[in-house]
């Protein structure tokens, strides 16, 4: 079966079963890549380095000549690779057997060269018309699109996170940016989380699930929680945040108590020396007098007033970039909570 051609719309909307096989080097892979895809490269980073060094500096062909050296004695571990990935998807409750969508960077000689040995082998073989680079585009594009957005707001600790995804279990569409970024937003966000994706991955990871809620189906407006820009060491692509900022806004307004013994439950389980470290970050802003009292009540092993003092902070910083966003106060519906549950889903008037 010859090797198919692909378009980037082809890759993204498909509902036919296929794994996506990313050829390009570790670290290429790494830094960024389209989400889901499985690694398996042609070249090592050292020997890609050979390979793009002969091509400068003598030719094409010695270029390749370079490329085959390597690449030879890895055939056998390539198709091997790829079978194993195929097995682990067909057995993954899938009755039909998957394809493969191959890309590298720009659909050149490392996608064509891995194709051809596949295709050689019986595997069902599309590649991506203009690899990697082609899709990054239609990212890019993706993100630069108007979406129909609602905001869920409301002062830190009240449980927004929790209710978006109590949310999506009740079919509405819903984009998880905290999620994507591996960040709960505020200093204390890293805590329990992974190591961030870099700027361009979550990116790439917000336009995926956008793509996902599209081919869903769901007309409905897509839930975002309000967030600053920056999320850990990520941003939120402009053209997104400028359209948050311009959506309506849903905040949930939860008595001060009650967002305490729910930052205390998330948070302080953790040890005193993170705790301490996530307070220190925050010290410039936070003042020396209020730094010095929440570590010292921490040193004291008393969270709740620790967390009392970090509370009013947030709720302050809050309340000023409210008063900063173009969304227009008609735009702004506050709604009565008297604690958090999910219960307060009912009180959004979708």
């Amino acid at each position: 079966m010859a090797v198919k051609n692909i378009s980037i719309h082809e890759f993204v909307d498909s509902d036919k079963p296929h794994i996506i096989i990313d050829v390009r080097s570790p670290s290429e892979f790494a830094h960024a890549h389209v989400p889901g895809a499985i690694n398996i490269p042609l070249f090592s980073d050292e020997e890609r380095k050979v390979v793009g060094t002969a091509y400068k500096q003598q030719s094409r062909q010695a270029a390749i000549k370079a490329g085959l050296d390597f690449y030879g004695p890895k055939m056998k571990k390539i198709v091997e690779e790829v079978e194993n990935a195929i097995g682990q998807y067909n057995n993954s409750d899938n009755k039909t057997k998957a394809s493969i969508y191959l890309h590298c960077w720009r659909g050149g000689m490392r996608s064509a060269a891995i194709a051809w040995l596949l295709d050689l082998y019986g595997f069902n073989v599309c590649t991506l018309s203009g690899g990697y680079k082609t899709y990054r585009n239609w990212v890019l594009k993706t993100l630069s699109q108007p979406f129909p957005i609602k905001i869920l707001g409301g002062f830190t600790g009240s449980g927004k996170t929790d209710l978006l995804a109590y949310m999506n279990s009740k079919g509405e569409a819903v984009l998880n940016l905290e999620d994507i970024a591996k960040h709960k937003g505020s200093a204390f966000g890293a805590l329990g989380n992974q190591e961030q994706p870099s700027q361009e991955m979550f990116e790439n990871g917000i336009a995926n699930a956008l793509q996902q809620i599209t081919k869903s189906g769901i007309s409905k407006s897509i839930w975002v929680e309000d967030e600053s820009q920056r999320i850990g060491k990520v941003n939120i692509p402009l053209a997104i945040f400028e359209n948050m900022r311009q959506s309506p806004l849903y905040f949930l307004d939860i008595p001060f108590e009650e967002r305490l013994k729910n930052i205390i439950l998330s948070y302080g389980n953790h040890s005193e020396d993170e705790l301490v470290s996530c307070v220190s970050r925050i010290s410039n802003r936070l003042g020396g007098q209020e730094t010095k009292l929440a570590i010292n009540f921490l040193f004291q092993d008393n969270v709740q007033e620790s967390f009392r003092i970090l509370l009013r902070y947030y709720d302050k910083w809050y309340n000023k970039g409210l008063q900063k966003r173009k969304t227009v106060p008609e735009n702004i519906y506050r709604i009565s909570c008297e604690t958090i549950t999910e219960k307060n889903y009912e009180k959004l008037a979708i």
